[in-house]
């Protein structure tokens, strides 16, 4: 029997940036993914790295932001996990592009969408890598008091997400 080695690969963001990952399983998910983002947000910037885990299990990637792209193909390559995707992407958020990402058939599930800081635990065994799961942002610290709902509400109808 082989020891099983936990390791985590910290994904380092860009200032003004989100990222997206999450896990599919088929080669033209780099293109429909790159359908669905250019279609969810009109000036978004992203770049798409994707494992490919059979034949050249090379990673695939698109974008149309060089900078993005290049950081999504790097994470990826260092992520070498399984059909996993990642996305970065600026001047939009994972809330205008989630639905979008979600319906592309080859997607199979999302581990974060987010701007805080990200690890991403995973596991090798002879056949190859798999994310465990992830660690998205920092450990709560207590429990919202009524000044913080107030807060929380007044901030969500400054930025327009609730009326």
């Amino acid at each position: 029997m082989r020891r099983v080695e936990l390791k985590t690969v910290k994904i380092e963001l860009p200032k003004d940036c989100n990222v997206i990952l999450g896990m599919a399983h088929f080669i033209k998910t780099v293109e429909d993914l790159y359908e669905a983002l250019i279609n969810s947000a009109p000036n978004i910037k992203f770049g798409i790295g994707f494992c490919e885990s059979s034949g050249p299990c090379l990673v695939r990637h698109e974008g149309n932001d060089d900078e993005l792209k290049n950081l999504a193909s790097k994470y990826a390559l260092d992520l070498g996990c399984g059909h996993c995707f990642i996305v970065f992407m600026k001047n939009a958020y994972p809330i205008n592009v989630l639905d979008k990402i979600k319906q592309v058939p080859e997607v199979c599930g999302i581990y974060a969408a987010t701007a805080n800081p990200l690890e991403v635990i995973i596991t090798e065994t002879r056949q190859g890598r798999g994310i465990l799961g992830v660690i998205d942002g920092m450990k709560s610290k207590a429990i919202e008091t009524e000044k913080d709902v107030k807060e929380r509400k007044d901030f969500l109808r400054k930025i327009g997400y609730k009326l």
